[in-house]
């Protein structure tokens, strides 16, 4: 008898977890990978399923697919891992268990920015490797994307006749994490051709319960559902479930209540579990009448939009041209010089002050702090550096909500260097999130959206720099990387600083097309050390050797080498001008006196340039 001819008499009861029974031995590698190394190990873990009253097994294969293995660098053994798979859970099987070749989502909240050509190259490879194995269907769980799903699933369906289980993650009892009613999402799934539809992962029993009240039986297909043990907790280094095997048994009887006709369970559940609900429920038949409580409606996002107390700095570098400078926070608590710093750029004119999130590495005191007190006490607008580095996604929405409560919004999102180049080596660095999906992300709560798909019941205001360096061999690569990061929501952008007339003419002819304007970074140099320091030490910044002359030939005069750099600098917004309306002055060691000066030098020659209307704008 087949699967789809059992399932419609009875009750099916399906395996746990894999990944939390491996993890719970100590693996904390590449799980897929063990089909291959150590596939006694799996078989192990199959049986005891079976054992249990499995009467469905899934194979080890959920991020077996090449986007996923990449990052283990075993993108090219997705079809040994695949057939291995599932030879090992047919030889566990026997004729005991039928065996359902399982692919898992992509597209989560960390990489939602996967395309949609990516998912179906991946899927295809990972589709056919198990086709050929013999799978007696195929199961998509963990889904939290609809539209990766529904686009896996016309694939498979136009190319398999087996059966298909398609299983979405949802983001709160009853919603998508696109805010899709699920009653939506399973009718369009059905019309896909999916011949079970259900719910996997992120709830447990009480919660998917809660959404599967609101779930009308399907027209065709059947329903599914496979929850986790509990919420994970974190105890002496180690993630555990604590959710008792018996309350999964007491919890049986209210699923198949509600339709569900192939249950199991997901993370955190072992084979403890699945005897608890084999107990209640093996060889038991289905309900095929049920009464929705209520049907969830329709989320629509009716935020509030965000109101901003300045005009965007990528309108107004449109407009004329504009200087912004950065001024690092300090290293230590004494804030003094740091604010006569901005004393003096806020007398010189500028437009923002840019805060660094700990460049290179090096711990300083919070950008949002004194980006706040500039605001408030000196009435500047601050630009705040958000790097990917420190803080994970929880972390950063929280970071970029607290930013908009306080009014600051403008931001620069980048990667920001490695921990273990700064003055803690032994810091992770977390990097949930590349710029690009940053990018996206703040983009995302602009239009009242929290990264993970939530109604935060207001739209945020940013204006989104991203980050260009344009000190490298192939500039026309670098700009390919500003056209993605226009396409993930930038509005514009600030380089690295360029020490030369040659490199700022390249990288116009280079970026004129562009629609996002660009800020040009611009640095006095203070000495010859310095500037070998940024030459050879500093990734993204590179110096020519002339420059490196002129300064070594004042190395014993340390006031005339300041001068020499400030004439550089000079001299680089003279042509920068003719090119570009963006000026970012960087300061060097919270020596602001200079980019004081070449800010008002730059005021001045662009008044030249532009004329004086440019001088009254900027001052009002």
């Amino acid at each position: 008898m087949t699967f789809l001819e059992k399932l419609k008499n009875q009750i099916l009861i399906a395996d746990g977890a894999m990944g939390t029974l491996l993890y719970s031995f100590g693996t904390d590698s590449c799980f897929e990978e063990l089909n291959l190394s150590h596939p006694e190990k799996i078989q192990e873990i199959h049986k005891a399923y079976i054992d249990a009253g499995a009467d469905v097994i899934q194979t080890n294969t959920y991020a077996a697919n090449y986007l996923k293995l990449q990052r283990y660098g075993l993108e090219d053994s997705v079809k040994e891992i695949n057939a291995a798979a599932v030879q090992n859970a047919k030889k566990a099987a026997g004729d005991q268990a039928y065996v359902l070749g399982t692919i898992g989502g992509i597209r989560g909240i960390k990489s939602s920015t996967v395309t949609i050509e990516e998912i179906k190259r991946s899927f295809r490879e990972q589709f056919y490797c198990l086709l050929l194995e013999g799978v007696d269907g195929l199961l998509f769980e963990t889904f939290y994307d609809l539209e990766e799903l529904e686009t896996v699933l016309t694939i498979a369906r136009k190319e398999t006749k087996l059966p298909l289980i398609a299983q979405v993650s949802l983001q709160e009892p009853g919603i998508l994490q696109d805010r899709t009613p699920i009653n939506e999402a399973l009718k369009r799934l059905e019309n896909l051709g999916a011949d079970v539809l259900g719910l996997n992962c992120r709830l447990g029993p009480h919660h998917m319960l809660e959404t599967l009240e609101q779930i009308e039986l399907p027209s065709h297909a059947f329903l599914s559902a496979y929850p986790n043990a509990s919420l994970p907790a974190y105890t002496d280094g180690k993630f555990h479930y604590e959710g008792d095997a018996d309350y999964f048994r007491k919890s049986a009887q209210a699923f198949r209540n509600e339709g569900v006709r192939l249950i199991g369970g997901c993370c955190g559940t072992t084979p403890e579990h699945i005897r608890a609900i084999a107990l209640e429920l093996k060889n038991s038949t289905p309900v095929t009448e049920k009464v929705v409580k209520f049907k969830a409606k329709k989320m629509a996002i009716e935020s509030r939009a965000a109101k901003r107390d300045v005009q965007p700095l990528e309108e107004i570098v449109k407009e004329r041209p504009s200087v912004i400078v950065e001024l690092d926070p300090p290293r230590k608590l004494d804030t003094s010089k740091f604010f006569e710093g901005a004393k003096a750029l806020k007398e010189a004119g500028i437009d923002a002050i840019t805060l660094a999130d700990n460049s290179l590495a090096q711990v300083r005191i919070s950008n949002e702090s004194l980006g706040y007190l500039v605001k408030k006490e000196l009435g500047m607008r601050p630009l705040i550096h958000i790097a990917c580095r420190d803080r994970n996604i929880i972390g950063l929405q929280s970071h970029l909500m607290g930013l908009h409560t306080l009014g600051m919004h403008d931001v620069l999102a980048i990667t920001g260097d490695p921990a273990r180049v700064g003055d803690f080596p032994g810091a992770s660095s977390v990097y949930d999130v590349s710029s690009f999906e940053l990018i996206h992300m703040i983009k995302q709560l602009n239009e009242g959206l929290s990264f993970s798909g939530k109604d935060l019941g207001q739209k945020t205001a940013f204006s989104i720099a991203g980050a260009f360096n344009p000190n490298v061999r192939s500039v026309e690569k670098a700009v390919i990387r500003l056209e993605k990061k226009i396409q993930f929501g930038a509005d514009y952008f600030i380089s690295q600083p360029v020490f030369s007339e040659e490199k700022l003419i390249e990288v116009y002819e280079n970026t004129k097309h562009l629609k996002a304007p660009i800020y040009i970074g611009l640095m006095p140099l203070t000495g010859s050390r310095n500037a070998e320091f940024l030459h050879n030490e500093v990734p993204g910044i590179k110096i020519s050797q002339s420059i490196r002359d002129r300064m070594a030939a004042l190395s014993d005069h340390p006031l005339q080498a300041a001068r020499e750099g400030i004439e550089i600098t000079k001299s680089l917004i003279d042509t920068a001008l003719d090119l570009f309306n963006g000026i970012y002055l960087i300061t060097p060691f919270l020596r602001y006196e200079l980019t004081s000066e070449l800010a008002i030098y730059a005021r001045q020659r662009a008044s030249q340039v532009r004329g004086n209307s440019y001088v009254e704008s900027s001052i009002k």
